[in-house]
C-alpha cells in the first residue's frame, strides 16, 4: 500500500512487518499438524547451543524420499501408479504389508506451490545424485523465485492471489 518512500509512515511499516510475522505464524501453525516435518530449526542442546541449525523443508523431504533405510514415511504419501501398488496400498489396511515408498520409482516429480529458487532446484539435484543415483528428478513450480520476487511475495496484499507480474 505504499508506492514510494515519501509515502512511507511508521504505521505502514509496522503493519507490513506485522503482516509478515502473521504469515510466518500461520505457516508454523499449519506445520504443527505434520508429524515428521514440523520444524526447519534444530535448536541444538543445552550444552551445545552453537550446534543449532537450519534445515529447509524441501531438503528434509528429499532426504526422506532418498533415505536408504526406507522407514515408512509419515508425512509423505505415495500415489499409486499401477495395479501392484494399488493392491499393496489396499492390503496394508488389513495386513502388515509395506506400503510403496516414494523413493521406489526411478522418476521423482516435485511440485512446489508458491515458487522455488534456482538454489533449491540445485540442492534437490545434488541430494538425489548423491543419495539415489539413477533417479530422474523433475522439479516443477508455480513460479521461479528470484531474491526480489520472494520479498515481493511477502508483501503481496493478497497471498492467495499475488501479483502475477512479479
Amino acid at each position: 500500500g505504499c508506492d514510494s518512500s515519501l509515502n512511507l509512515s511508521s504505521q505502514k511499516t509496522t503493519d507490513a512487518v506485522d503482516g509478515i510475522f502473521r504469515s510466518l505464524r500461520d505457516i508454523a501453525r499449519v506445520r504443527t499438524h505434520m508429524k515428521q516435518f514440523n520444524s526447519i530449526h534444530n535448536p541444538g542442546s543445552n550444552t551445545h547451543q552453537a550446534s543449532a541449525s537450519y534445515k529447509p523443508l524441501l531438503k528434509q523431504v528429499v532426504e526422506e524420499i532418498c533415505n536408504p533405510d526406507r522407514p515408512d514415511p509419515v508425512d509423505i504419501e505415495h500415489m499409486s501408479s499401477g495395479l501392484t501398488d494399488l493392491l499393496k496400498t489396499g492390503f496394508s489396511m488389513f495386513m502388515k504389508v509395506n506400503r510403496p515408498h516414494p523413493g521406489d520409482h526411478p522418476l521423482l516429480i516435485i511440485f512446489m506451490v508458491g515458487g522455488v529458487s534456482v538454489s533449491e532446484v540445485k540442492m534437490v539435484k545434488d541430494l538425489v545424485a548423491t543419495r539415489k543415483p539413477g533417479t530422474q528428478v523433475i522439479v516443477l513450480s508455480s513460479v521461479l523465485l528470484t531474491p526480489h520476487s520472494a520479498v515481493e511475495l511477502l508483501f503481496a496484499p493478497d497471498h492467495l492471489q499475488p501479483d502475477t507480474d512479479i
